[in-house]
Parts: C-alpha cells; structure tokens; sequence
C-alpha cells in the first residue's frame, strides 16, 4: 500500500470494514432486543381496575366547561405512567383496565365484570349507591377498592369498610377545610343557601357540622326554591331572596351548579360567595404550583388537554398509592399492597408539601385542602394554630372517636 493511502480507501479493505460494522450493529441491536424482552418477561406485572359509569350529559345552567369524558379516568392514565417510569428500574409493570357500565349496574355486574379483567386492586368513580350496591356481594371482599368519585361521607363514618378506600376527600373535609379558613379571617356569622337536591342537603350537613367544631354561626339559612334557570331572573331574584339580615360569607351549596354561580355580586349586601362556588376547597385545583404541582399540571395537560380537577388526582393518587407500596415492598402481590397501603410505614407524595396517609378508622387520605377561587389558589388547610395530637390533617374530616365502624 503506498505510503500515506488510508486503509479506509482501499476497496478491498473499505468492503470488509463496512461488513464488520453492519455485523457488529446487527448483533447490537438483537442483543439489546433480547435484554428488553428478557427484561419484560421479568418484570412482574400489576394490574389495576378503574370501573366507572356512563353519565348522562351535564345539565348545569353554568355549564361553560361541560364535564369531560374522561374525567378522573385520566388522573389514572398519568398515574399508570407515572408508575411505570418508577417500574422500569425495579422490574415493575402497571396496567389499567378499564371497565364502563350503565348507571343503575347491578353488584353482581360490577363484580362479574371485574373478575373478568383478573385484578384485586380497583378504582371506582361510581356513585356511592353504586358502591353500597358492589360491596353488598360477599365476593367483594377480595378486592381492594379505591373511592375516587363518591364524597358521601356515610362511606367515611358510619359505613365505612377494611376494603375501601378514599383518596377523594369526602365533604366534611371540605367543609373543615373552607371552615378553618373563614375562621381565620374572622368570618364568622355565615348565610347558608342550600339547593334542593339531595347531594346539595348533605353538603350543607357538613357545613353546619363544620360551623360547631369551628366556631362559624349560622345566622341565616334559606333553600332557593326559584324556577330552573337562573340565568334570566338572578338579577331581580337574588337581591330579594339575600335580604334578611347581616352576615360575614354567603356559603352556598349547590353540587350540581345550578344557581350557585349566580349568587356572586348579585346579593343585597356586598359579601364574598363560599361553599361549592365562589371560595371552594377541594382536593386539587388547577391552580396549584407549589412543591412540584406545577409539574403534574403540566404532564397532565399534556396528556388530556384540559386542566385537572379534583376527581382526576384521588384517581392519580390511587393508582400512585398501589405504585408506591409496590415499589416499597418489591412486590405485586395484592394482599401484600393492601397491607402496606393500609400500614403505619404508607407515605405518598402528593404534591402538597406535605406527605399523605389512608387513617386506619376508616381509610381516607389524609391531606392539606386546596382553598381556591375559580382562577388562583387562596390558601391550604389545615389552618395555622388548629392543632391535633396526631397530625393537624386529622383536624379535617372524621377523627377517630366520629367514626362508628372503627378498625375498618
């Protein structure tokens, strides 16, 4: 070869050093196929449930953001992401099966639906009638459930269950949540508008709970009794129907949305609007970005394209929750999540600033409540100064001695 021609040109040469290369890369890339799929077979694989129903289209006269489809199903969906980011360096492997019934489902359904898709582990977003109907199966005492669509809180307190947990907060820790911050700022004498619909009743029975443990009055209470559309009487009804007296807060309880957005600078006397509209606390808001919350916002706006509510995230931290004592324990085995989910050692973080916990009286999440208006985060309860001797989260929702199906 003459001195200086590189080897790399000589057609001989430049031929058998390319055939290397290719050889070298084949083998390159069926070795790394082969490492992934040996991976795969190893990981374990942890099936998780999410039974939901269909619902008829929303009919809230203040329906500028119709209820999405996907509601809280998606939370699931980035959970089972999130879970399997985490897996994948722990030989892990999450996967969501849905499950959609007709509203009025029977148990024997639900539970016949399930034990088709082979998990014990099971989020629900069902009414709580759905859920007292499933649990009525003897059967279903092998699942464990998740709670992320029900806030009665009958399911916290008297009826709660070993096998069912809430990672949706239930309204009395809303109204504890809203009551501690009113508290706070010294508004104390409330107004309580109650709608006529049943969910509407027991929204306003937290209330009034959360009036005696917090020291709010009730100095005036009426139920809006007025034709089905606010939106073109509200302006000569709610000044009338507002009159009777002072008070601090005008708290409204109206789930649905029917009339509780009307309210809001229409009443006779200029005060703020509280309870399911105007200042709400809730669970999760759009409007949270503190301690990281920013960055779920963020990947689930990506994924779903609208903002995430407070349904989506008990979903999320559900299926969080089954990711994160699969990951503690080295584990997929489902009696064993359970026991470590419902254990002492249970810590899931939330993005609260705070980690969260199941109670073990009657299994809801323990965490801070987001007290928002409609477009910024206002502040988070528990309060400063309402103590506890556990944990100041305790301060909200149903303490230990409240509830009467202990050790559930």
């Amino acid at each position: 070869m003459p001195l200086g021609h590189a080897a790399g040109n000589h057609p001989v040469i430049a031929a058998t050093m390319t055939a290397n290369r290719n050889v070298i890369a084949r083998t390159v890339i069926a070795g790394t196929a082969l490492l992934l799929s040996l991976a795969a077979q190893a990981a374990s694989t942890i099936r998780i449930s999410y039974l939901e129903e269909t619902l008829p289209p929303s009919t809230a006269l203040a329906n500028i953001e119709p209820r999405p489809a996907d509601l809280g199903r998606a939370g699931a969906e980035l959970a089972i992401a999130d879970n399997n980011t985490t897996g994948r360096f722990v030989q892990q492997h999450f996967e969501l099966n849905r499950i959609q019934l007709p509203q009025g489902a029977s148990g024997a359904d639900m539970l016949a639906r399930l034990a088709r898709a082979g998990s014990s582990l099971v989020v629900l977003n069902v009414s709580a009638a759905a859920i007292d109907r499933l649990l009525q199966q003897a059967a279903a005492n092998r699942y464990l459930f998740f709670n992320a669509g029900a806030p009665d809180d009958r399911l916290r307190q008297r009826q709660c269950r070993p096998n069912l947990l809430h990672p949706l907060p239930g309204r009395a820790m809303q109204a504890d949540a809203l009551a501690q911050y009113l508290a706070t700022r010294r508004w104390n004498k409330w107004f309580l508008v109650t709608g006529p619909k049943p969910e509407d009743r027991l929204y306003a029975a937290a209330i009034r709970r959360a009036a005696k443990r917090f020291g709010g009055r009730i100095v005036l209470e009426k139920t809006w009794n007025y034709g089905p559309d606010a939106r073109r009487t509200a302006q000569a009804e709610v000044p009338v129907f507002t009159q009777g007296g002072d008070y601090d807060v005008l708290i409204v309880a109206d789930e649905a949305g029917d009339f509780g957005d009307y309210l809001s600078y229409r009443s006779w006397l200029p005060r703020p609007v509280a309870g399911t509209q105007g200042l709400t606390a809730e669970g999760w808001h759009p409007a949270a970005e503190q301690w990281g919350a920013v960055q779920l916002q963020n990947r689930f706006r990506a994924q779903s394209k609208r903002p995430m509510q407070a349904v989506d995230y008990a979903a999320w931290a559900a299926v969080r929750s089954v990711g994160e004592a699969a990951t503690r324990t080295g584990s997929g085995d489902a009696s064993k999540l359970a026991a470590y989910i419902r254990g002492p050692e249970f810590q899931l973080a939330g993005f609260k600033g705070r980690t969260l916990s199941y109670r073990p009286w009657n299994g809801e999440l323990r965490q801070p409540m987001l007290v928002a208006q409609p477009r910024s985060l206002v502040s988070l309860s528990p309060q400063d100064g309402f103590l506890h001797p556990r944990t100041d989260l305790d301060t909200l929702g149903f303490d230990a001695p409240e509830v009467s199906c202990k050790g559930a």
